[in-house]
């Protein structure tokens, strides 16, 4: 009903020039529109009209039909392939209307050629004019007149030089100023009582430079960070030198009066500028958003439901994926991995990320900041190794990821504790393995990951002490065939590569482990050249890329979100310049197994190939339903320029059988790609850099690079998947 009252409503004088544009360039179009009858007829003269331009491309009438579905197919889609393809997609889908979880689940409705009939016909059906632009430059890159423009190298890199890393002698010494005043701020708050610890206190009779000295030293210490981290407002905004704006503190205010979590340590505010000179404008953006939350995450709290299906949880009872779980302390989606998520300080973070896929755990109170309540009590001993025997009784599992909240949160004696019950299970699970007839064995533990931002908000965590346990674990897990170590981390922005950052990834590499970084492409994150700067920088310092991550969740995350259409245009015009050719895929798949000289190793590739950064990762979005897929289609347009995306799951790799159950996963974005751009002017960008962003409508999930694959066995495992029942949703 809702949607048949605004078909009757005026669209506003801005829109309507727009469709003036529309018709005045597309003279075919407005023939068809103001000569037919109705809508129906209209979309018959339209497909009429364009099924002969997509028949010049056999790959593109394939790809339409969904022939052969692949990326090597997509690659053979010219520019206007791309707009014949949606034009008939949006008459396809026509009419259909899915459940938007941008506004709890109202219908929404596409019917785009209908909106452009009563627009040109009757001046109505109330599109706004994000809907206009967003079809305005649809059929522009039909008729040709928006071109696909591969920026060169030169391009690119002058995109990247925009940005400075945080290991630049000038950032640093910005950051030192930052160190200073909020350790002046700290120090003060010690001395008149308003902050009491037992710990962190100052011996009668000491100066002021000796209290500082103090300060200095303590800050090296991750205790220090976390009891001082930020917990209000006021205090956010008097250790950033009053510099927060009265909207964003209003912002602020209600965040706390709704309940929202606040967790910074001092570390990472040290990161945010205060007094910005010009060669550091603009480049704290992609972290300053991370602690700021927005308007819509604030209206949203206590509404918000989980993004990914499977994150929820009955103990004993299939998942969506059809995993059956023995409690919420795992989590899967596919038959060889599974996360676990430790009883301990591990549930909670270094500081909590304003975007963060979790917030619908902290909305409920099973994730918090209250870590002493976090420590483990005794049960969990007990518990430890059951809850492993998961892993152990199942047939396809041989990737543990041990993650939160964040796994390095836990105290170096709860680490170690989980890593040698993992060693215990690992070993347990080969021995049963020997009493299994051929062709009837069991996946055995390959690969251990340790899911951790601290490398980013808290690198003081990552001591000598701690790679010695990881060292240790990876000796004695070798000599039992596990082959890959890796920690897995969240770097944002080439101003979190810092000195500290530094230092702590080269202990974890000293220690034999992998360092991947998984990005979010937070709008921010998103500029020209940001991503590419980021992927050098991590290179630099011996990290390498795994995945580039589109924003999850719906309204709760619209400030951060940036359209999939973006994720795709900078795979294809920006990320392009770090791919490998296909000789060197045997060299980068050994790269894991000499993680203390991953520096100079990438180094050595990227000098060899000419390269200025390795595009180890995919750009992918983790889906709604189950897994992470880039594969895409975009079949609709709300009145009000949100795109309707159909995605398909990443058949490259394996999942639970329950995808061809599920079958496509219905995703509409929070924003139109226009509000995005003014999203990007609002940050000094220029939306004529990203103009073709319109005409990336199509997905196709890049390759996995060899280096991520699972090393094989000397034995044939067996096809049964247990631990799996279909047909039931939890």
């Amino acid at each position: 009903m809702k949607n048949i009252r605004l078909d009757k409503i005026a669209i506003n004088v801005h829109a309507r020039r727009i469709l003036l544009m529309i018709l005045e360039e597309n003279p075919i179009l407005e023939r068809i529109l103001r000569g037919s009858k109705n809508e129906t007829e209209a979309m018959e003269a339209i497909k009429e009209w364009i099924l002969p331009k997509l028949k010049k491309n056999p790959a593109a009438e394939a790809f339409y039909l969904r022939k052969d579905h692949n990326h090597d197919l997509y690659l053979q889609l010219n520019w206007e392939d791309f707009a014949a393809i949606r034009l008939l997609d949006y008459i396809k889908h026509a009419g259909e209307s899915h459940p938007d979880q941008n506004i709890h689940g109202e219908m929404a409705v596409t019917n785009p050629i209908k909106m452009m009939w009563l627009a040109t016909n009757f001046g109505i059906g109330g599109a706004k004019p994000d809907f206009f632009l967003d079809m305005l430059e649809l059929f522009r890159q039909l008729n040709g007149k928006l071109k696909p423009e591969i920026p060169g190298r030169e391009q690119v890199q002058e995109w990247m030089d925009r940005y400075p890393s945080g290991i630049e002698p000038n950032i640093a010494e910005l950051r030192k100023v930052n160190r200073d005043r909020i350790i002046g701020i700290l120090t003060e708050k010690i001395d008149n009582g308003e902050i009491k610890s037992k710990r962190y206190s100052f011996e009668p009779g000491l100066s002021q430079e000796e209290k500082i000295a103090k300060m200095n030293e303590w800050w090296s210490e991750s205790r220090f960070h976390l009891r001082f981290a930020v917990r209000s407002p006021d205090m956010l905004n008097e250790l950033l030198d009053y510099s927060l704006d009265p909207d964003t503190m209003d912002i602020l205010y209600d965040a706390e009066e709704k309940g929202i979590p606040f967790f910074v340590n001092p570390y990472y505010l040290s990161l945010l500028n205060v007094q910005t000179p010009g060669f550091a404008v603009g480049g704290d953006l992609a972290i300053r958003c991370y602690i700021v939350y927005s308007r819509a995450l604030v209206e949203e709290f206590g509404q918000i439901q989980a993004w990914e299906k499977e994150d929820k949880v009955q103990p004993g009872k299939p998942n969506a994926a059809g995993w059956i779980l023995p409690s919420h302390n795992i989590h899967r989606r596919y038959p060889e991995v599974a996360i676990f998520i430790p009883d301990t300080v591990g549930r909670a973070c270094g500081g909590l990320c304003a975007s963060c896929q979790r917030m619908y755990d902290f909305q409920s109170g099973r994730y918090n900041f209250d870590l002493q309540k976090l420590k483990p009590n005794e049960s969990w001993n007990q518990r430890l190794p059951k809850l492993l025997s998961y892993f152990k009784d199942d047939a396809q599992l041989r990737d543990i990821l041990l993650t939160g909240g964040d796994a390095l949160m836990s105290s170096d004696r709860s680490l170690k504790n989980i890593l040698d019950e993992i060693y215990k299970m690992a070993v347990l699970k080969k021995e049963e393995n020997k009493n299994r007839p051929e062709h009837e064995k069991y996946a055995e533990i390959l690969r251990i990951r340790i899911g951790t931002r601290l490398p980013v908000y808290l690198p003081q965590r990552i001591t000598p002490a701690l790679a010695q346990i990881l060292a240790d674990f990876k000796k004695k897990a070798s000599k039992i065939g596990v082959k890959q170590f890796v920690i897995q981390t969240h770097f944002e922005s080439p101003m979190e590569v810092t000195p500290e950052a530094q230092k702590a990834v080269q202990l974890l590499l000293n220690a034999g482990w992998a360092v991947a970084n998984q990005l979010v492409l937070t709008a921010p994150a998103s500029r020209r050249g940001h991503t590419a700067k980021l992927r050098k920088v991590l290179n630099d310092i011996g990290i390498l890329t795994y995945y580039t991550f589109t924003v999850k969740g719906f309204k709760e995350n619209s400030a951060n979100f940036t359209p999939n259409g973006r994720a795709v245009q900078e795979e294809m015009e920006e990320k392009y310049l770090g791919r490998l050719p296909e000789k060197e895929m045997d060299e980068i798949q050994e790269l894991m197994h000499d993680a203390k000289n991953m520096a100079d190793n990438v180094d050595k590739l990227r000098k060899e190939n000419n390269l200025p950064f390795l595009a180890t990762d995919r750009n992918i979005l983790n889906l709604p339903g189950v897994g992470k897929s880039l594969t895409f289609r975009t079949i609709g347009i709300t009145r009000y320029g949100r795109r309707i995306l159909e995605f398909d799951h990443d058949r490259t790799r394996n999942h639970s059988p329950i995808i061809d159950e599920m079958g496509k996963v219905i995703i509409i974005e929070s924003k139109s790609i226009t509000e995005y751009l003014r999203q990007l002017e609002d940050m000094g960008e220029n939306r004529d850099e990203y103009e073709g962003v319109f005409g990336y409508s199509l997905g196709e999930t890049e390759p996995r690079m060899p280096i991520y694959e699972y090393p094989g066995y000397d034995f044939e495992i067996t096809d049964e998947l247990t631990h799996l029942k279909l047909g039931v949703e939890a």
